[in-house]
C-alpha cells in the first residue's frame, strides 16, 4: 500500500489550507484524518460539512454517538472508534454508553437499542432495510426524519472510515488513550 501524506498547513494544497488552519485554531492540532484528507480539498470540505449537518440533526449527543460508533465499530475503523470515544467524552455522553458501543454490548435503553439496530441494518443491508426493520424503528419513537438522518450520518462515516482504511491514518495522540481494535 502506498503511504498517504499527512499534510500540514504549509504542505497542503491551497484550497485545503484555510480548512486546516481553522481546525488547528479550533482544536489546537490538525487531526490526522484532516491531514490525510487535505490532499483532496473537496473530500475534506465534504466531510467537514457533513459533520456539521449531522450535528444539527434531531439527534441528541447520545443518539449521535450511537450512530457514529455503531458504524465505526461495524466498519472496524481503528481511527474513528477512539476519536469518537474522545468526542463522546467532550459531549458529556455517559462513558458506559461509549463502552457498550465499543464492545458491541446492549444499549442502556430500548430506544437507543432500536437506533443501534436500525443503524446496523442500514450498514449491513446497504440501505435496503426491511419494512419490519423500519416498523421497529418507528415503534421505538423515531420517524422518517431520523431514517434520513441516519443516512446522513452514514454518509459522513463512510468517508472517514474508508479514508482511514486506505491511508492507515495514525491515531492522534489526544485519542490514543481510547485505542480500539476488534
Amino acid at each position: 500500500m502506498s503511504e498517504f501524506k499527512l499534510h500540514t498547513v504549509e504542505t497542503a494544497p491551497e484550497k485545503s489550507k484555510v480548512m486546516l488552519e481553522s481546525a488547528e485554531k479550533q482544536m489546537g492540532t490538525i487531526p490526522g484524518l484532516f491531514a490525510v484528507m487535505a490532499e483532496s480539498p473537496e473530500i475534506l470540505k465534504a466531510y467537514q460539512e457533513l459533520h456539521q449537518l449531522f450535528m444539527a440533526t434531531s439527534f441528541d449527543a447520545e443518539e449521535l454517538t450511537v450512530v457514529w460508533q455503531t458504524i465505526n465499530v461495524e466498519h472496524e475503523c481503528h481511527y474513528c472508534v477512539p476519536a469518537h470515544t474522545g468526542i463522546a467524552h467532550s459531549m458529556k455522553v455517559d462513558p458506559a454508553l461509549t463502552e457498550a458501543l465499543r464492545n458491541q454490548e446492549p444499549m442502556p435503553t430500548a430506544k437507543l437499542q432500536a437506533l443501534h439496530e436500525f443503524t446496523l441494518a442500514m450498514v449491513r443491508e446497504r440501505g435496503a432495510v426491511s419494512q419490519d426493520t423500519m416498523t421497529a424503528f418507528f415503534k421505538a419513537g423515531y420517524g422518517q426524519q431520523q431514517i434520513l438522518e441516519v443516512i446522513l450520518g452514514l454518509s459522513q462515516k463512510v468517508i472517514s472510515n474508508y479514508v482511514n482504511h486506505v491511508a492507515d491514518t495514525p491515531v492522534d495522540s489526544m485519542f490514543q488513550k481510547f485505542a480500539w481494535s476488534k
